[in-house]
């Protein structure tokens, strides 16, 4: 179910919101860091007018529609400073499934931030969206992604391919305490 209201999810020294016009200087950075951009699927350098073009294109886009990427802002609460982002399509064939992405800026790594906004959204699109199943697509040498999944209960579904791993929790399997 689309969220057209979404205004924001607050985790332990975290606010998940809508991008805004002043994420876009430390959006191009994170992503232009090589380390960032490894296992992700833009290409490099990505520019200031991408990452402003990227975050207008967010401005009429909701959680939860179908077909649709939507990109959460992740920030530091106190500073407000962006540490990087969330992403969750909800898939056209079947709305009550989610694919969920995420990139967070080096130096924001190794500090839970990640385990925090990304439980969050799994929690926010299990009980606010009413979805039955998120799943994840991880390059196959992508450790750290693979251990943050794994952390927050996804289980290894299968091998997509040589470099592509599927992973995948179930509402039903879902343990809010444990997510977040």
């Amino acid at each position: 179910m689309e969220d057209a209201a979404f205004a924001g999810l607050e985790t332990d020294g975290l606010v998940i919101r809508r991008f805004q016009s002043a994420d876009a200087e430390p959006f191009a950075a994170y992503r232009n860091d090589p380390d960032v951009a490894r296992y992700q699927g833009w290409k490099l350098p990505y520019t200031a007018r991408e990452a402003n073009d990227f975050i207008s294109g967010l401005a009429h886009v909701s959680p939860g529609r179908p077909g649709t990427w939507f990109q959460f802002a992740v920030a530091a609460d106190q500073s407000g400073v962006l540490v990087g982002d969330v992403g969750l399509r909800t898939t056209s064939e079947d709305p009550l499934q989610g694919e969920i992405g995420f990139s967070f800026a080096s130096a924001s790594q190794g500090r839970g931030y990640a385990r925090r906004a990304v439980g969050s959204v799994i929690k926010y699109a299990f009980t606010r969206l009413g979805m039955r199943r998120v799943f994840a697509i991880t390059d196959s040498r992508n450790a750290r992604a693979q251990r943050l999944l794994a952390r927050l209960d996804f289980q290894r579904e299968r091998r997509i391919n040589e470099d592509v791993l599927l992973y995948s929790q179930l509402s039903s399997e879902f343990s809010a305490g444990h997510a977040v």
